[in-house]
């Protein structure tokens, strides 16, 4: 079994600073201090908007005298997946078939963490991936967080525009690497009557690597 981490994290607080309740935020973010403790050991998550969450922590407790230094040095350890794997070195797998596939870059991944070209670089340790640019990548899908609960009707309008996109390109696998995102454009492919699977990087490396037996 995977190992779950450590005894007492929590969640990152990342909805409830959308929300405005950095109070609530801020409690969440020194129980993880708290668990996760003093090192360097990198802290690695699959989430675009949790990990810039968790990167933010320094700032967000930067009037804290108990916990402001401990902050910085746990936002430093913050890793995105595609980020740990580019440091380690990827490996090429096997071929995972032939369905076009393209890539769009959450916000949180771009703008907050800046890693949304090593989680784009997994996809490229896919051999001859059929992969397809995806036009505005780089634009936000209308999920942004609760943006989707606070202003629906714009968020519907965003995410318009991102599936014209995704259906322009001819691809029926979307790899995103943020939770909010898959959710986001999930859903609405599912209401637009589009065949489209959204999965993260991750899950495709990862169909790759057992395909070619590195698992064994």
């Amino acid at each position: 079994m995977p190992d779950p981490g450590p005894v007492g994290q929590v969640c990152c607080g990342a909805l409830h600073a959308h929300a405005g309740e950095l109070e609530g935020a801020r409690i969440l973010a020194r129980q993880n201090i708290d668990a996760f403790g003093a090192g360097d050991e990198p802290i690695v998550t699959n989430a675009g908007g949790c990990g810039a969450m968790l990167a933010s922590y320094g700032h967000l407790l930067s009037n804290d005298e108990g916990y402001a230094a401990r902050a910085r040095a746990f936002s430093d350890r913050v890793r995105d997946v595609g980020q740990q794997l580019e440091a380690s070195g990827f490996r090429n797998g096997a071929a995972i078939g032939v369905e076009r596939t393209t890539y769009d870059a959450s916000c949180h991944l771009l703008h907050g963490q800046r890693a949304s070209a090593a989680s784009l670089q997994m996809l490229w340790a896919i051999p001859n991936l059929n992969f397809a640019l995806l036009k505005d990548s780089d634009v936000c899908c209308g999920g942004a967080g609760v943006y989707n609960l606070l202003e629906p009707e714009l968020s519907e309008q965003v995410l318009a525009e991102k599936l014209k996109n995704i259906q322009d390109s001819g691809a029926t696998v979307l790899a995103t690497g943020n939770a909010g995102c898959h959710m986001q454009i999930a859903a609405g492919a599912r209401l637009a009557g589009m065949s489209l699977r959204v999965c993260h990087p991750v899950e495709l490396l990862d169909e790759s690597y057992q395909r070619a037996g590195l698992y064994e």
